[in-house]
């Protein structure tokens, strides 16, 4: 800080006047303007804006407020934290990779990532404090090349290991994580991923957060096209921290210290943040191209969003909060904007982890204490407790709060925490001053800390007496006393203003998509395709316009994994081993963006509207439920710049059966502009082009022959139209076939059986045999005109057609398919606290209580449920889509309910069904029923001890 006396000198006559090429700063202390003040022309640097002299009065408001001082004064100040930086922080610098220790001393082993990248964040802060002046000394260049030496280490030892990143985005779990320590003067991988937790992902998404901020700055961090396109994994990397237990800040995972990883609030929000950051950010800077362009799948970004959200203001499972959280809350993330919830968040760390000389890292942390056995890797069962009370204080988390303050332009709370940290430092015998790495509790003091934990005094760790220095805390203290100096603005420490509102920061470009946040009257664009002409005329006569594929030309409908195959080569490198962005489906905010791909205007349909997907999109009533569920979901999440296009397919076999009706009130309802209190614009496609998020997929251009792979979506020809509704071809109702017992066929010959398919005419006598030669030939048998899977697909998609529900479910499920966005509707039931069980009621069931992956989830389900029951097998599945949409828009009606034993609601559902039907009715089968009367009696179920209350209403 600069004394009353600097600033008094500062501010004389004598001291400004006669001489020239002086600058006076005239800075507001925590206030987020920086403004120059010209008293004299001559006097004023060159290149400083000038501004109006400030009347008596004015000056005399500001005085307590506002410290003058000028050029030497800064570069004096400038001068004493460089050669504190040099004697602190660069002297543990590796002269090999750049990276640093988590402790600074004379023998350094291991370098730590994230330490690290802290200290690069100190180093480059100093740099741009220098970079306010014209004669640096030469010190701007070499503090610049320092920091960006350090992120190239981070990148080359990752680079390194790119093996790992293709094998995380294949199967995301510890054995596959990037690491996080490394040999300090070679860059070896210390330890393997068995012995110690790697698997961080705040720290991957802490370094992309970081590399934006310093590349915007104007360093130079990436050279090649190889380095962009890992980067650009990294984000494949993180993307899917929202279901990916990984070991946090702390390397331990859950708070018992049992080895088991857990979903962690501060590495999704660090995630979230760097995602934020990185969309659309030209990771080569003013000086790039397409080809150094980074993508973020927006529909992994708002699952990271929402999750992060519904955790908070606990951190994990285990962890009822914990000071990792703070990083994600406020500098260097600032990933929520939430004040109700970043208020609550921040006062429960402060409540339950604040002590007099830090804060703990979380309840019951043993690490460091006296009581900690340091030759175990975990702790037994319970041995947390033996730590109640007595859990080492960490004072670096005051600067987290103090940096908070600067941002918030808050002099409390500043003032509270400045005293705090100035109260626990620390002498080195050089003279410096630092901090020390932590404080705890003497053996001797154990029992009067757990009964009075302010009571007593701690001791401070040892490594300062002997010279050595934590490398994170001081690089921190740094930061702050760069800003609390005046030295450093927050919008020079956050050049993208990551601790502004969405719609407040500056944009990088606008040629790509950019989050902006939600606008509070957003309109939803609704385009209507109709497959053929002979259905555009017949809609037509019921005043409902819609495009044909060729209308729109040149303009293109594709489908979702047409898009999927263009991803494919996003951060395609033969060369590191990487094969560009997995294959997973894009998203419904990912579909209502348009797409310029190699000249050519692209709109996707959702997956919904997929043929080929899973059995559900044939239920007509739940489509129309999902639609509209889409539409709200759009106006309530969608966050980029111009307006979401949602792209609606309409195939004549949609519009068979009963639910014409609605499906024509919904299309009506579009039309007069309002669909659930969603406002809509419906219209030609090339009128909505103007308004729409326009995302351009430059990565293709230098790839001229991917074009011809991608098939757009095409009309159908037809001979006769449409005169009215009467004339469409209805949906055959259900016709049951006879039943037939298997056992009756196990024993005959795969010639009878195939004789007997060609004669029999019922779909679930067809599904049955057809059965039997899977199990007997294998998918690949050859039967008629085609293998055995394309009959069944075919006999499925023929049940769909008469709604015989039952032999569609068989087919799905021997032919062993998994729906879309299962784990994620998982992941929304266990981030609120609740545990899934699978497996047919009366026989075996598991539990999940973390995320795991689809190919986890899917051998799960069908081992524990096709042996006992074959339709239950996909039943579940629906189950779980349901539960996870319902939870997330009505979740008082799961109150009290802490496992949700998917077995045992199909049972009570098929109770229910027994109970509607009374004592003299043959009641449905839960497997003959539709999917969206299966979601309807999973409501009716759920509902039936909140009737009374009147929370839900049956329908």
């Amino acid at each position: 800080m600069i004394s009353e006396k600097e600033a008094e000198e500062s501010i004389s006559p004598d001291h400004i006047s006669g001489r020239r090429r002086r600058s006076i700063f005239m800075v507001t202390r925590y206030d987020t303007r920086v403004r120059y003040r010209s008293f004299d022309a001559d006097s004023m640097m060159d290149g400083g804006p000038p501004s109006p002299a400030l009347s008596t009065g004015t000056a005399q408001k500001l005085q307590n407020k506002t410290l003058f001082f000028d050029y030497d004064n800064t570069l004096s100040k400038l001068d004493q934290y460089y050669r504190r930086v040099k004697r602190l922080i660069l002297r543990y610098m590796s002269p090999t990779i750049g990276l640093f220790p988590q402790i600074g001393g004379e023998n350094n082993d291991v370098a730590y990532v994230r330490d690290s990248i802290y200290c690069a964040m100190s180093v480059w802060s100093l740099y741009q404090a220098y970079s306010r002046l014209d004669d640096d000394k030469g010190r701007i260049h070499e503090l610049g090349q320092s920091a960006v030496r350090t992120m190239r280490g981070v990148l080359f030892v990752w680079m390194r290991q790119a093996h790992n990143v293709e094998s995380f985005k294949q199967g995301q779990g510890p054995m596959n994580a990037l690491h996080s320590k490394f040999y300090y003067k070679t860059g070896d991988p210390v330890v393997g991923a068995d012995k110690y937790g790697h698997l961080q992902i705040d720290v991957v998404a802490l370094y992309l957060l970081t590399l934006v901020q310093m590349i915007t700055s104007g360093l130079q961090i990436i050279y090649t096209t190889d380095e962009a396109s890992f980067i650009q994994n990294l984000v494949y990397y993180i993307e899917r921290a929202y279901r990916v237990p990984d070991y946090g800040m702390w390397e331990r995972g859950s708070r018992y210290n049992n080895g088991q990883c857990e979903l962690h609030a501060s590495s999704i929000g660090m995630t979230k943040a760097a995602l934020e950051a990185i969309n659309g950010f030209n990771v080569f800077g003013s000086f790039g191209t397409s080809s150094s362009v980074i993508y973020v799948d927006i529909d992994a970004y708002n699952r990271n969003r929402t999750i992060f959200e519904t955790l908070l203001p606990r951190e994990s499972a285990s962890k009822n909060t914990d000071t990792a959280l703070l990083p994600t809350m406020t500098f260097p993330s600032f990933a929520l904007h939430d004040e109700k919830l970043k208020s609550r968040t921040m006062e429960k760390i402060e409540r339950k982890l604040k002590g007099k000389y830090g804060f703990k890292r979380f309840l019951r942390d043993g690490y460091r204490t006296v009581l900690e056995d340091v030759d175990k890797n975990y702790y037994d069962a319970g041995e947390t407790k033996n730590f109640d009370g007595i859990e080492c204080e960490w004072p670096m988390f005051d600067l987290f709060y103090l940096i908070d303050g600067i941002f918030k332009g808050n002099p409390a709370q500043v003032e509270v925490y400045k005293a705090r940290v100035n109260d626990l430092l620390k002498q080195l015998p050089a003279g410096d001053s630092i901090l020390p790495m932590y404080y705890y509790v003497q053996r001797m003091d154990i029992e009067d800390a757990r009964r009075d934990p302010l009571s007593i005094s701690r001791r401070s760790s040892k490594e300062w007496i002997d010279g050595r220095v934590h490398l994170m805390g001081n690089a921190l203290y740094v930061i702050a006393s760069l800003l609390l100096d005046n030295l450093l603005h927050v919008n020079e420490l956050d050049p993208i203003r990551r601790y502004l509102p969405a719609s407040e920061r500056p944009r990088k470009s606008i040629r790509y998509s950019f989050f902006q946040g939600t606008a509070s009257d957003l309109i939803v664009q609704v385009v209507l395709i109709a497959e053929s002409s002979r259905l555009q005329s017949m809609l037509a006569t019921y005043g409902i316009q819609t495009q044909t594929p060729h209308q729109i030309e040149p303009i293109q409908i594709w489908s979702t994994w047409e898009l999927v195959k263009a991803y494919n080569y996003l951060g395609l490198n033969p060369k590191l081993g990487l094969t560009g962005r997995p294959p997973r489906p894009i998203g419904i905010l990912g579909t209502s963006k348009i797409y310029r791909i190699c000249g050519k205007l692209v709109l996707c349909y959702p997956i919904m509207f997929e043929q080929s997907d899973f059995y559900l999109s044939h239920d007509m009533d739940l489509v129309i439920d999902d639609l509209k569920a889409d539409i709200t979901f759009l106006a309530k999440f969608w966050k980029l710049s111009g307006r979401p296009t949602f792209c609606m397919v309409l195939r004549e076999s949609d519009l068979r059966g009963e639910h014409f009706g609605q499906m024509l009130n919904l299309l009506a309802s579009f039309k007069r502009g309002d669909c659930d209190g969603v406002k809509i614009r419906t219209g030609r496609l090339q009128n909505l082009v103007s308004t729409s998020c326009i995302e351009h997929l430059d990565f293709l251009q230098n790839m001229p022959e991917v074009t011809m792979q991608f098939k757009a979506f095409e009309e159908i020809t037809t001979v006769t139209a449409y005169r009215s509704l009467t004339d469409i071809p209805r949906a055959t109702r259900k016709i049951s076939g006879y039943f037939i017992r298997p056992e009756e066929y196990e024993l005959k010959s795969t010639w009878d059986i195939c004789q007997c398919l060609k004669t029999c005419d019922g779909t679930r006598m067809q599904s049955k045999l057809l059965h039997i030669l899977l199990k007997r030939e294998g998918p690949n048998f050859y039967i008629e005109d085609g293998t055995l899977v394309d009959k069944i697909e075919r006999l499925a998609k023929k049940a769909a057609n008469t709604r015989n529900w039952q032999v569609v479910r068989f087919c799905y499920s021997i032919l062993g398919k998994i729906v879309d966005s299962l784990v994620p509707s998982v992941t929304s039931v266990l981030v609120r606290g609740k545990q899934v069980t699978i497996g047919v009621f009366g026989h075996e069931e598991e539990t999940i209580s973390k995320p795991i992956t689809p190919a986890e989830m899917k051998t799960m389900i069908y081992r524990l449920c096709q042996p006992h029951d074959i339709c239950q097998a996909v039943l579940q599945q629906e189950l779980l889509i349901s539960i996870g949409k319902l939870i997330s828009t009505t979740p008082e009606l799961f109150d009290g309910i802490l496992q949700i034993r998917i077995g045992w609601v199909t049972h009570a559902m098929k109770l229910e069904l027994e109970y509607e039907c009374g004592e003299d009715g043959e009641p449905d089968k839960i497997e003959e029923l539709s999917p969206s009367s299966v979601n309807h009696l999973l409501q009716r179920i759920l509902a039936k001890d909140l009737s009374n209350r009147q929370v839900f209403t049956l329908r």
